[in-house]
């Protein structure tokens, strides 16, 4: 991104991880203050984000990543703590060199006004942002194709698998196929909780422990910390979590078909 003063070009770096973007200096300013702070919460407060908005970015970064970049030791608002990670501190030194080099390209440039602002209404086309609050990125493992509908086995890392049922025309649209590169979206109103061994007819079911529960007048959100440092959130009322009678650190599988599984492609 370039941002416009009357005097200078300002440089924003923007991270992509196949074509989706992945870091900014919002982002990293909090990945900064992680590592200052040593806590989500804290970090929260220095950089002006609440604290269900850090917590939400730290889980989309570790989900998207292929390692974790913050490890996270639940205990509260008050409680716990946070660390980068070598890949965290890695992604974030590498980030920092290469806005310091894009701004001395900046430095250097001489472009008229006019130039600039047909810039700035160009790029502000490439941006796109999505309401699904699960999304995690993969490689399609498997395809298994029907007459109408296609089953995608999706391959988040070691441990996690993902499946989605989109159309056959589908495949064909994005280009898939074995290797290819995805990103998968959940709603998290799709998204059921067990507390328990179940059977269910759904094709994913992913176990973990409940890192953070949010609680709201009819509502409650409950994000479950999955391994390798990948994460998923379901929204349900509260009532159906009295009645679970999930609570933080308790273990539990969240549960969603294939169909609820929307994949993208950069």
């Amino acid at each position: 991104m370039i941002i416009m003063h009357p005097t200078k070009l300002k440089a924003r770096l923007l991270l992509e991880m196949d074509g989706q973007s992945f870091l900014a200096r919002q982002r990293v300013a909090l990945l900064e203050a992680i590592g200052i702070h040593g806590s989500i919460s804290a970090a929260a407060r220095a950089v002006g984000l609440s604290y269900k908005t850090a917590w939400d970015t730290v889980d989309a970064l570790n989900n998207l990543s292929d390692k974790p970049l913050v490890l996270r030791a639940t205990g509260g608002r008050q409680g716990g703590g946070s660390t980068l990670t070598a890949q965290g501190r890695a992604t974030l030194q590498m980030f920092q060199e290469g806005e310091k080099r894009l701004q001395s390209i900046l430095d250097g440039l001489t472009m008229n006004h006019m130039d600039l602002d047909d810039l700035q209404s160009l790029t502000s086309r490439f941006s796109m942002r999505t309401s699904a609050r699960n999304q995690f990125a993969g490689r399609v493992e498997k395809i298994t194709l029907d007459a109408v509908n296609a089953e995608l086995r999706i391959r988040l890392d070691e441990e996690n698998v993902i499946v989605s049922v989109i159309t056959v025309e589908s495949v064909s649209n994005l280009e898939l196929r074995h290797g290819s590169e995805v990103y998968a979206l959940i709603k998290s109103s799709s998204v059921i909780l067990s507390s328990g061994p179940a059977t269910f007819s759904a094709e994913n079911l992913l176990c973990g422990t409940v890192a953070s529960l949010r609680k709201g007048s009819i509502y409650a959100e409950i994000t479950l910390q999955l391994a390798f440092g990948k994460t998923v959130t379901a929204v349900l009322t509260s009532d159906t979590l009295k009645k679970l009678g999930l609570k933080r650190g308790a273990q539990a599988c969240a549960i969603f078909p294939g169909s609820a599984v929307i994949l993208a492609r950069p």
